[in-house]
């Protein structure tokens, strides 16, 4: 679940982003759109307690993250978040597999081979478990990155334009994936976008966003410069 309250931030020498409330249910799905400079990014970032807010109240997942130290912000976005960033950040160095387990390992748990190979088995890419980033397709590294996210069955995923840059088929393809991922353990979905084909796909009446009232929009608009 996602509620926030009268929520700001100020980047120094800049304008202040100011977003409207919203209350999303766990299991729901939030479309943040906007155009480029509107905010998106730093309401993701907000959402993952990696920025702390100028004024006002957000609560992820049960927890107000205001306030929240580092360290605890760490350890409560480790348990918490999953995050699909629009350059997926896989280590070139290590294999799928070891990419998986470098997220248990970052978060102190100890690694889960059958865990690991249950997320990629259900986004279909079991098969590519010893390849490195570099011998996968661009649609395997999203699945394998959406897997990542995944893995550690967090109640938050955070999708930051996951459809720039495809074309239709592999758009939906890429919802497909996020809508997925999302029902399996019941998470709350929030979709940074600025493409219509996002709305298009997850519309009021579609089933895709499980019913009608699970869905919800927030757009942002560039703040005013003096």
């Amino acid at each position: 679940m996602i509620r926030t309250r009268g929520l700001a931030f100020r980047y120094a020498d800049g304008p202040e982003l100011q977003f409207g409330d919203i209350d999303v249910g766990q299991g729901g799905v939030l479309l943040l759109s906007g155009a480029s400079g509107s905010g998106k990014s730093t309401w993701l970032a907000l959402a993952a307690a990696l920025l702390a807010p100028s004024s006002g109240d957000i609560v992820v997942a049960g927890q107000s993250l205001p306030g929240l130290g580092q360290s605890a912000g760490d350890a409560w976005r480790s348990r918490s978040i999953g995050f699909l960033p629009q350059k997926l950040h896989l280590s070139g160095a290590l294999t799928v597999h070891d990419n998986l387990a470098m997220a248990q390992w970052a978060t102190g748990q100890p690694q889960d081979d059958e865990r690991i190979a249950a997320a990629l088995a259900a986004l279909g890419v079991q098969n590519l478990a010893q390849r490195r980033p570099a011998q996968l397709s661009g649609g395997q590294a999203q699945r394998v990155a959406l897997a990542r996210a995944v893995l550690l069955r967090p109640a938050v995923i955070l999708a930051d334009e996951p459809t720039a840059s495809l074309d239709d088929e592999a758009a939906g393809a890429a919802l497909d994936l996020l809508r997925s991922a999302a029902r399996i353990d019941h998470a709350t979905l929030v979709i940074a976008t600025h493409d219509s084909r996002v709305a298009s796909y997850f519309g009021n009446n579609d089933s895709n966003a499980g019913t009608a009232t699970s869905l919800h929009r927030l757009t942002l608009k560039k703040p005013l410069y003096p």
